[in-house]
């Protein structure tokens, strides 16, 4: 089928439903950042791959919404004749709503959006009403089958505190709050958990499944039963059932005249409506393993370390590869992205990249979530930018680095430095920060970019996120972004640092390390604790893009101090021509 038949079907679809649009959400019924091919309904319908994003169809027109990150992206993959393109934020679903759908009654799958998503979808006029059975999945012909990898334990080694300490103390939480259970939707929880990981996400360690909480500590995992192998039920004990997802339904049902924990942001809607339906109390609360799970205990926390330092020498060695490359030509934005993953494959415990990597050069490198393909893949010239942000999934952490390079052999214009050196001071300002406990990420989120607004420049993201252990890169409640909830800085948490700055049509740059929130050490008349971050991220910054006479002598030593300590942690587990590369890389400004 064609974009323009699969749009045509649709509509005649929803004609013999009786409504007058329907909305097609990025997410599955996890309601997560990533989906397996079976839930890419919104690519397969609009052509838009991104990982955020929306479409509303009516029977005269549709459009699709998708965030400042993926606004390149959407104007080259969806058909302007079929698709409006709307900014999510600047121009809200809803006020299209308002504006092209008074009157009429728009469908949605109960399935594929929470509560929460639903009521930022309302406008004046229009009636949002639930469809029984998804119309989309009824054209989607030729639609991928669910994934049925298996689940496996995920040892205490990696872990760090046993599955049944964790479900203690979360249903002591539901005890203290008067609550007798609750769903946990989130595919992430059910991993932490219960200390299991699965293959059924390309590069999330997911097991896709539901699960209910009871306050007395037991839980019913709700996925294919076929998926769990014997040792994952040993694993599991005898105080967690697992049961099909058929059994789903009965079971909320009889939660009748109970109250029932939801995360009203991460529990699909169709939870609500089903508990209520039985007479159950729903309580709106956060899922009561999103915080804990975000603040890695000591074990995890070495993990990440550990893994880090492994993930290190991977990168030196594509570092020290690309410099020697680059100059001559003959790479492409695939072939380096390809041989920075074959340099991963040989680190042990690598399991996976921890997303696809964005392997970006010249204009490309300005589309901030781009995504090379074998149409539009390009060659790495000489003399340009070329940005590079990837990440690997280790048994025992999960990393995400970003690095802009300079390919050379010419030196890069005197404009290029000065936007670049702008990034790397906002970069380095987060990485040194103080800051009292109570502090939350929305409050930092200027602080990265105060040397690009001095001049005028801004970048249209976050500056960071949170990461998981051996979990999802992209984690949650905190996040350094004015579009975040305020939700504190913990001790344990793994965030990510990434300011940058794009130019379309000529590059993009984005620097990124990993910070681990830890207590600061008390100085003098401190009147209440403090954090700080440390870097766990060790690569060198590109020295030919740095202007030194732009940084502060702060600065400027915080950089050497950081090569110095990539030099020594990093070289000794690199062959010889690699540590030799590393030596010149990591030298004083």
């Amino acid at each position: 089928m064609t974009p323009a038949s699969r749009l045509a079907a649709l509509r005649a679809e929803l004609a013999t439903l009786g409504v007058d649009g329907f909305l097609v959400p990025r997410s599955d019924e996890y309601l997560g950042e990533y989906v397996p091919p079976s839930g890419e309904r919104l690519a397969w319908l609009t052509g838009f791959t991104g990982s955020a994003g929306l479409a509303v169809v009516l029977a005269d027109r549709a459009a699709v919404f998708t965030d400042g990150r993926y606004t390149t992206q959407v104007a080259q993959q969806t058909d302007p004749a079929l698709w409006e393109r709307r900014h999510l934020t600047e121009e809200p679903p809803a006020e299209w709503l308002k504006q092209h759908a008074a009157g009429r009654r728009i469908g949605y799958d109960p399935w594929l959006h929470s509560e929460a998503a639903l009521k930022r979808l309302e406008a004046p006029g229009v009636t949002l009403v639930p469809l029984p059975e998804n119309p989309l999945d009824a054209i989607w012909q030729d639609r991928p089958a669910p994934p049925a990898a298996p689940a496996l334990p995920h040892p205490i080694d990696y872990a760090g505190k046993p599955a049944a300490t964790k479900r203690a103390e979360a249903a002591a939480l539901l005890r203290e709050a008067g609550e007798d259970a609750a769903v946990l939707a989130d595919a992430h929880s059910l991993a932490w958990l219960l200390n299991i990981r699965g293959g059924d996400l390309a590069h999330t360690p997911l097991a896709l499944g539901f699960t209910l909480l009871r306050a007395d500590g037991s839980a019913e995992v709700y996925l294919d039963p076929g998926k769990v192998p014997p040792e994952t039920r040993a694993h599991l004990g005898n105080d967690v059932v697992v049961r099909p997802r058929a059994e789903l339904a009965a079971a909320l049902r009889g939660l009748a005249g109970k109250r029932v924990r939801l995360d009203p942001e991460a529990t699909p809607a169709w939870f609500a409506a089903t508990l209520r339906e039985a007479g159950a109390e729903v309580v709106p609360g956060e899922d009561p393993c999103r915080l804990p799970r975000a603040c890695k205990n000591p074990v995890e926390q070495e993990g990440a370390r550990a893994a880090h330092r492994r993930d290190a020498v991977a990168l030196a060695r594509f570092l020290a590869w690309f410099a020697a490359e680059a100059p001559q030509g003959g790479q492409t934005e695939i072939s380096a992205a390809d041989r920075l993953l074959a340099f991963r494959q040989e680190v042990p415990l690598f399991q996976a990249e921890s997303f696809p990597a964005i392997s970006g050069a010249g204009e490309d490198g300005a589309i901030i979530h781009y995504r090379a393909t074998p149409g539009s893949d390009r060659p790495i010239r000489r003399d340009e930018c070329y940005l590079i942000d990837s990440g690997g999934q280790y048994r025992d952490g999960t990393t995400d680095v970003t690095r802009t390079l300079w390919t050379g052999p010419g030196a890069p214009p005197a404009l290029l430095r000065e936007r670049y050196t702008r990034v790397l001071r906002g970069h380095l300002a987060l990485s040194v920060l103080r800051f009292p406990k109570g502090v939350a990420g929305p409050h930092l989120d200027a602080i990265a970019r105060q040397p690009l607004w001095q001049a005028g420049l801004d970048y249209d993201h976050g500056t960071g996120h949170g990461v998981g252990s051996f979990l999802s890169v992209h984690e949650g409640p905190v996040a350094f972004s004015r579009a975040a909830k305020p939700v504190p800085i913990a001790p344990g948490m793994i965030l990510s640092n990434e300011p940058g700055y794009y130019l379309p049509g000529q590059y993009g740059i984005r620097i990124e390390n990993l910070l681990l929130t830890r207590e600061a050490a008390a100085q003098p008349d401190q009147v209440k604790p403090f954090l700080e971050f440390e870097t766990l991220t060790l690569a060198p910054y590109d020295r030919h893009l740095i202007d030194p006479a732009m940084l502060t002598v702060a600065e400027r030593a915080w950089v050497d101090a950081y090569h110095a300590r990539v030099l020594a942690e990093v070289a000794p587990g690199c062959d010889a021509a690699t540590a030799t590369w590393l030596r010149g890389a990591c030298a004083p400004l």
